[in-house]
C-alpha cells in the first residue's frame, strides 16, 4: 500500500494540511482555514473563538487555540474528533479541486508526519496515531460514496424511457 505523508502547506500534498489556505463555511460563518475553525470550536461562545476565527494566520489561531488562557470546553476531549471531521468534511465537499485531490489518492495511507504531534499526526516516527489521517481517509472513503450514489442516480435517469 502507498504511504503518503504531509505537513507543512509548502511541500507537496500540504493542501491537506488544516493550516492550507481554503476557507470552509461552518455554523453560519466563514473560516479562513480548517485550523482556524478546529481551534475556536474549543472555546464556544467566547469572544475568544471570535478572535481566532478572525486572526489572518493559520499559525497564530492555532497559538491561540493551544493557549490555556482561557478554560476549554468541558466535552473537548469528547467532541474535538468529530468536530475535526466536520472541518475536514467541509473542506472537501467545499473545494471541489481539493476533492478530486483527495479523490485521487486513491487507497493511500494519509499520514501527517511530523515529531510535534502524537495525537493528530505520527510523531515523526510512525508511533503516533495519526488521526488527522485517519479522518482524512474517513472523508474520502465518505466523498466517494456519495461520488458513486450520484453516478447511480445520473444512470438512472438516463436508463428511464
Amino acid at each position: 500500500m502507498e504511504t503518503i505523508t504531509f505537513y507543512k502547506v509548502s511541500a507537496p500534498y500540504g493542501w491537506m494540511s488544516n493550516f492550507a489556505p481554503y476557507p470552509i463555511e461552518l455554523e453560519g460563518k466563514v473560516w479562513p482555514t480548517s485550523e482556524h475553525y478546529f481551534q475556536a470550536s474549543k472555546f464556544p461562545g467566547l469572544d475568544h473563538a471570535e478572535a481566532i476565527r478572525q486572526q489572518r494566520s493559520p499559525m497564530i489561531a492555532a497559538r491561540m487555540g493551544r493557549s490555556r488562557e482561557y478554560p476549554l470546553r468541558a466535552d473537548w476531549e469528547d467532541v474535538k474528533e468529530s468536530i475535526m471531521h466536520a472541518a475536514v468534511l467541509a473542506k472537501f465537499t467545499q473545494h471541489a479541486d481539493l476533492r478530486a485531490l483527495l479523490l485521487k489518492t486513491d487507497d493511500a495511507l494519509l499520514v501527517e508526519h511530523t515529531a510535534n504531534d502524537s495525537y493528530w499526526a505520527d510523531g515523526g516516527d510512525g508511533s503516533g496515531l495519526n488521526r488527522l489521517g485517519v479522518i482524512l481517509m474517513d472523508v474520502r472513503a465518505q466523498l466517494r460514496t456519495q461520488l458513486r450514489a450520484q453516478l447511480r442516480n445520473a444512470e438512472d435517469r438516463n436508463s428511464c424511457p
